[in-house]
C-alpha cells in the first residue's frame, strides 16, 4: 500500500493526471460551447477549415502539415483549436525573444575561419561546403588542433568523464535531457559537491520534461543548497501551458572550457548499462580536447544566458585561457547545435548532405526510424547510386509503437537498396553517421520529427579524423550482431497494412 501511495503520489502520476483533466475539460468545454449555438459550432468549423488554408501556404515539412491536415478533416470541430494549442513547431515568442538576443550576441565571437575552411576546400569542395553552411547558418565554426576519443559505449565515456572531472580547476557546465539518481548521477554529482568546495564553477542544465519521471520537482532548490548553480529548461505546467514540445535534448559536459564530451547517453544507469531495461544499451559519445571545445561551450552559454544572469565576455571561456599549449592536430571538427527557433533543419541538412556527397558507404545508427520525404529520398538515392548505405536500428525497442512506425519505412528503403539491422543484444540509443573513411557525425539527433524539428539539439561533425576508423569498425562489429531485415519480414495483411498506413501518416505528430 505504501508503495502505490507513492507512485501515486509521483510527478509522472500527477502530470499525467492534470494532462488528462486538462484535456478532457477542454473537450467538454468545447462540445457545450458547440451545442449551445449553432454560430460558436460554425466559428470552430471555420477556424479548422482557415487553419488547413493556413497549412497549406506556411513554409513547413509537407509530411509534418499533411498530418495535422489529415487529423483536423477528421475532427473539424475540435482539429482547429487543437492545432492552436498544440500544433506550431516552434518555441514561445518569451523563449525565442530571450534566445534571440543572446545568439545575435555571439555573432561577433562565432566567425568562420576561412584559412581552416580553405584547407579543407582544397582536399574536398563538398566537405567544405557542408562545414560553410554550418558556419554560416548555424555559426559554428570549423576547428582544427582538436584531438577526438570515440567511445562505443557508454560505461567507457563514464570512465572518462569521471576522470576528467576530477581534474577540473576552473569551471563544469553540464547539459542534459535526462538526469536521474542512481550509480551515474550519484558518481558524477559526488565530485561535483567537491569540486564547489575547492571553488570551481559547476552549472548543470537540464530538461525538465526529461526528467519528469526522474528527479524532484524542487532539484534545481536541491542543487543550489549544494553551491551548484542549475537551471530546469522550459519547465512543464500542465494546467498554464500546452506549449511542450520545445525540449533541451541536448548532452553536453565542458571542462574548463578545453575538455568537451556529447553524444547520445545522458546522466542515468541504464546508458552504463548498470540497469537493464531493454536489453544491451547500446550508445556512443565522443571526447574533444582542444580548440573545438570552444562550440560546445557556447552551446551551452547560449542556452544559460537566455534565462539566468548572463555572460557576455564570450573571450574568456577560449579554450587557450586554461590551457595555453598548442593542442594537438587531428584532422577537423565542427560541434554544431539545432534549433526550432528558425526554419533550417540543420540536422537534417547534416545528414542529407553526407548522404548525397557519399560514394563508397555510409553506416548509420539511430533509435528511431520516423523521416521526411526528403531524408527518405536522399538514402533511396544514394543506395540506387551503388553507396552501401546501412542502418543500425535496436532490436529491443523503448517505445512498441514508434518502433512499429519505423517499420512502416523499411520496404521503400529495401526495395532502393538500403539494408537495415537490427540489434539483437538490445537497444540501440547512438545517433551517428560515419560515411566514406572520411566523414562522420556523433550526437544527440535522432532520425525521427521530434529531433529534426522540434528540440533544441547538437552534434559533432568530424573530417579525417582519428576517430572516424574507430566508429567504422564499431558499425561492423554491431553489423555482426544484427539480424538483417529482408522484405519477408515486412510483410503485412491488409488489415496490418492499413494500420501502418495510418501509423505513417501520423508519424510527424509523434
Amino acid at each position: 500500500m505504501a508503495k502505490l501511495f507513492k507512485v501515486l503520489k509521483s510527478r509522472t502520476v500527477l502530470v499525467g493526471l492534470a494532462i488528462l483533466i486538462q484535456a478532457a475539460w477542454y473537450i467538454l468545454f468545447l462540445r457545450q460551447l458547440t451545442s449551445y449555438s449553432v454560430f460558436i459550432n460554425g466559428f470552430f468549423r471555420i477556424l479548422s477549415v482557415v487553419i488547413v488554408l493556413y497549412l497549406i501556404r506556411k513554409d513547413e515539412n509537407s509530411a509534418y502539415k499533411i498530418a495535422w491536415i489529415i487529423l483536423i478533416m477528421l475532427i473539424p470541430l475540435l482539429g482547429g483549436i487543437l492545432y492552436v494549442l498544440v500544433g506550431n513547431k516552434k518555441p514561445s515568442k518569451k523563449i525565442a525573444q530571450k534566445m534571440a538576443v543572446v545568439k545575435d550576441g555571439m555573432k561577433d565571437t562565432m566567425k568562420q575561419n576561412e584559412e581552416i575552411l580553405a584547407e579543407v576546400r582544397a582536399q574536398d569542395a563538398n566537405v567544405a561546403g557542408s562545414m560553410n553552411y554550418l558556419g554560416t547558418l548555424g555559426r559554428y565554426p570549423v576547428w582544427k588542433h582538436t584531438s577526438v576519443k570515440y567511445f562505443p559505449i557508454g560505461e567507457e565515456m563514464f570512465a572518462s568523464m569521471l576522470e576528467d572531472l576530477k581534474k577540473a580547476e576552473h569551471y563544469i557546465y553540464l547539459e542534459y535531457f535526462i538526469i536521474e539518481q542512481g550509480i551515474m548521477w550519484n558518481s558524477i554529482l559526488e565530485i561535483l559537491e567537491q569540486k564547489v568546495k575547492e571553488g570551481v564553477e559547476v552549472r548543470l542544465i537540464y530538461d525538465d520534461v526529461g526528467c519528469v519521471d526522474r528527479l524532484p520537482i524542487h532539484y534545481t532548490k536541491l542543487m543550489e543548497n549544494k553551491g551548484i548553480k542549475c537551471m530546469a529548461f522550459n519547465r512543464f505546467v500542465p494546467f498554464l501551458s500546452l506549449a511542450m514540445n520545445n525540449r533541451d535534448h541536448r548532452k553536453i559536459l565542458v571542462i574548463d572550457g578545453y575538455i568537451g564530451y556529447s553524444g547520445g547517453i545522458n546522466l542515468a544507469d541504464e546508458y552504463i548499462n548498470e540497469k537493464a531495461r531493454f536489453g544491451h544499451w547500446k550508445d556512443t559519445g565522443v571526447r574533444l580536447l582542444g580548440e573545438g571545445v570552444f562550440n560546445l561551450t557556447i552551446m551551452f552559454l547560449e542556452m544559460w544566458n537566455a534565462f539566468q544572469k548572463p555572460d557576455f565576455d564570450y573571450e574568456a571561456f577560449r579554450p587557450h585561457r586554461w590551457h595555453p599549449e598548442t593542442f594537438k592536430t587531428d584532422g577537423y571538427v565542427i560541434p554544431y547545435a539545432d534549433t526550432p527557433l528558425d526554419n533550417e533543419e540543420l540536422g537534417e541538412n547534416v545528414y542529407i548532405n553526407i548522404l548525397n556527397q557519399a560514394k563508397d558507404y555510409v553506416y548509420i545508427a539511430t533509435p528511431y526510424l520516423l523521416i521526411s520525404d526528403e531524408m527518405e529520398r536522399a538514402l533511396c538515392l544514394a543506395a540506387k547510386r551503388g553507396v552501401d548505405v546501412r542502418i543500425l536500428m535496436p532490436g529491443i525497442p523503448d517505445k512498441p509503437m514508434v518502433f512499429y512506425m519505423a517499420k512502416s519505412y523499411y520496404p521503400p528503403l529495401l526495395e532502393a537498396g538500403v539494408k537495415i539491422y537490427e540489434y539483437t543484444p538490445g537497444f540501440v540509443h547512438a545517433k551517428s553517421y560515419v560515411c566514406d573513411d572520411q566523414i562522420g557525425t556523433v550526437g544527440s539527433i535522432n532520425m525521427d520529427f521530434r529531433s529534426l524539428y522540434l528540440h533544441f539539439e547538437c552534434g559533432t561533425m568530424l573530417y579525417q579524423c582519428e576517430a572516424i576508423h574507430d566508429i567504422k569498425t564499431d558499425m561492423e562489429q554491431c553489423f555482426e550482431q544484427c539480424h538483417q531485415v529482408t522484405m519477408g519480414d515486412c510483410r503485412q495483411g491488409v488489415i496490418g497494412g492499413l494500420f501502418t498506413s495510418v501509423l505513417r501518416v501520423l508519424a510527424p505528430l509523434m
